[in-house]
């Protein structure tokens, strides 16, 4: 009975943070029109993306209110005809240029690379800069949204997450984790207000920074063998003096990360490592979510079974919490509440078996993406 209460009070207290979180703290960017007089350059990577990079392009050359738009694009070394694709959406638009990447040298990842050599190509015209994936299609007028919200905000380096596509289980029962586990476990108040480096998150499929302090900070040349750059530059920018901040950009973009499993499964696999790091950390901290939000309906059901109503009882009450905590961060990040919240319990499961696997290939050197090799 006393184990029942307190996952019942564990839950209902990270449940209520949630809610502060997302009612309280979570940034908003405005969705209507609205005109900036910054230079801005949207700076584009891409590797093997002919397949679905034309939304992205066209939602680009359909941003409004910023009339100073740089769109800079880097094939890196794609072998799908992805630059043809390039070409043939922005034709002869002549805010769009397209530059050829060249292969990361020794102790770079590709990512970090990619984003750096756009950085430094753009030169002293930009005020800000706005990194976007090929997999992100922002409103008409998100980029002078995120660019009036990042001075707003007074930071030097803003994420609007998304909103994220979910198409099949898979996709339900994963991704709505990435925005449920930092309104759960993240202090965004503190997060904006502390130096602390360990205090930060991003996400870098749409990130915007003052070009400025991206420099002062190093860069993506500062993070150039971290597998999760973009909260490793969030860090950085901390280091530097800088601030960063948190904002729910589904109302300005969306994001299809994942076309299938395999993808997903191995998109996460490459990284959940890097999320936890040293693997007793990682132990420690699946052990607790385990508890927490799978542990209760399998506790529910064993009491029920052993003739322990009330036991069963604050179990199932556990279990609630844990969902009206995902349907919450659902609700406040254009995600689908209803019912792919009652599935919670499953979805910290899957996440502990990805971490596991992500750190089983790790040891082996058998982690990749894309062609190169990460971690």
């Amino acid at each position: 009975m006393i184990a029942a209460l307190v996952l019942l009070l564990g839950v209902t207290v990270l449940t209520a943070h949630t809610v502060v979180n997302a009612g309280r703290w979570l940034r908003r960017p405005t969705d209507r029109p609205v005109e900036i007089s910054e230079t801005v350059a949207v700076l584009l990577p891409l590797r093997d993306e002919a397949d679905r990079v034309t939304p992205c392009l066209r939602a680009l050359l359909a941003q409004r209110g910023v009339p100073r738009l740089r769109v800079v694009v880097l094939d890196d070394g794609s072998v799908d005809g992805t630059a043809e694709v390039v070409r043939a959406v922005v034709a002869d638009d002549p805010r769009v240029t397209l530059i050829t990447g060249v292969n990361p040298p020794p102790g770079w990842l590709g990512k970090p690379h990619a984003c750096w050599q756009l950085a430094t190509w753009v030169g002293d015209p930009a005020d800000a800069l706005v990194f976007v994936d090929a997999d992100v299609v922002l409103e008409p007028y998100a980029v002078a949204a995120a660019v009036t919200e990042l001075r707003a905000a007074g930071a030097t380096l803003l994420s609007p997450y998304p909103r994220i596509v979910v198409r099949t289980v898979a996709d339900r029962l994963v991704q709505p984790l990435l925005q449920w586990l930092w309104l759960t476990f993240l202090p965004l108040r503190a997060m904006e207000r502390s130096p602390r480096p360990s205090l930060a998150a991003a996400g870098g499929q749409f990130l915007v920074v003052d070009r400025a302090g991206y420099l002062r900070a190093g860069g993506h040349a500062a993070v150039a063998d971290k597998v999760l750059e973009d909260i490793e530059l969030g860090r950085a920018v901390k280091r530097a003096g800088g601030r960063i901040a948190l904002a729910d950009g589904s109302r300005l973009a969306s994001c299809r990360m994942y076309e299938d499993w395999p993808q997903l499964r191995d998109g996460y696999t490459k990284s959940l490592w890097a999320s936890f790091g040293h693997p007793s950390a990682a132990a420690v901290v699946l052990t607790v979510l385990l508890a927490l939000y799978t542990a209760p309906p399998l506790v529910a059901v064993a009491a029920l079974l052993a003739g322990a109503p009330t036991v069963a009882g604050v179990a199932v009450g556990a279990y609630l919490a844990g969902v009206a905590g995902r349907m919450v961060s659902a609700r406040a990040t254009g995600g689908r509440a209803w019912p792919d919240a009652l599935g919670h319990p499953v979805s910290v499961a899957v996440l502990g078996w990805l971490t596991l696997r992500s750190y089983h290939l790790r040891k082996r050197r058998r982690l990749s993406w894309r062609g190169r090799p990460v971690g």
